[in-house]
């Protein structure tokens, strides 16, 4: 693996924490130049100098900002659309403000680190971007809905262009992890009276890591895989949905909005 990364250029967006933060550490474990982009640059600042890379304040809701983070480099080889966030809870408790923030860095921030690297790209005749979506990005999640819709449009944005870009030499992939160990996961916002410490007490399986998950991401990038799924929950819910559809949005989609109900407050 490490001939897949030494000496390659790779900008990490939601770098400063979660699985950003482990992927920076794993490509500078094999060689890479990373550039830690993220809004938090005091965080950022602290990944670059324990990995002897550069930091980059970025907010990725802002095109003009990304196209200047990528011009910062010399050359670009790994582009990782990392940044997200999340409100959890149903889409009634939602406010319009709730869907346009996920929309602004879910979608757009997707979008403006894709143009931006991808123009870069073509211009060299290479280059892989890696966008992170989610196992909520291939199949339904009650209580989930908005999170949901912002990365499934991660998940048809990658897997179309990455058709388109194969001609001009650039690799896509998207990422789809399950439940990962991250201040993001831990940390979202719930709504419509959701109890946060009763819910994490009864999520049905553990928390993979970071680490492990950057471990399991790279992989697939040196693979060029064009979806890269992550952990065994997400693995197995991903095929059962397309083996059976029907079963996974009425049984399991209906249980879980069942599950949820109980731990509002």
């Amino acid at each position: 693996m490490t001939d897949a990364f030494a000496d390659k250029v790779a900008i990490v967006t939601g770098g400063a924490s979660g699985i950003g933060r482990a992927l920076c550490d794993a490509l500078a474990a094999r060689g890479a130049r990373v550039v830690v982009a993220d809004i938090n640059e005091d965080g950022a600042r602290e990944v670059a100098a324990r990995i002897d890379g550069r930091a980059h304040r970025v907010d990725v809701s802002d095109a003009q900002g990304v196209e200047r983070l990528v011009e910062s480099v010399e050359r670009l080889d790994l582009m990782f659309n990392n940044a997200g966030i999340a409100v959890i809870g149903d889409a009634a408790d939602m406010s319009l403000e709730h869907w346009n923030r996920m929309m602004d860095v879910n979608i757009r921030g997707v979008v403006h680190g894709t143009l931006a690297a991808y123009s870069r790209m073509r211009g060299q005749g290479n280059g892989h971007i890696v966008n992170t979506a989610s196992m909520a990005g291939l199949v339904p999640s009650p209580s989930f809905c908005a999170y949901s819709m912002t990365k499934h449009a991660v998940v048809g944005l990658s897997t179309s262009l990455r058709i388109e870009a194969a001609r001009y030499g650039v690799r896509i992939s998207v990422v789809c992890p399950g439940i990962i160990d991250t201040a993001m996961a831990r940390n979202a916002e719930l709504v419509g009276g959701l109890d946060r410490e009763r819910l994490m007490q009864e999520i049905p399986m553990s928390f993979y890591k970071a680490e492990d998950c950057a471990r399991d991401i790279l992989k697939g990038v040196a693979k060029n895989d064009a979806i890269i799924t992550v952990t065994g929950f997400a693995k197995a819910m991903h095929t059962l949905y397309r083996l059976a559809p029907w079963f996974t949005s009425e049984v399991i989609g209906k249980q879980l909005a069942k599950r949820l109900d109980k731990f509002r407050t």
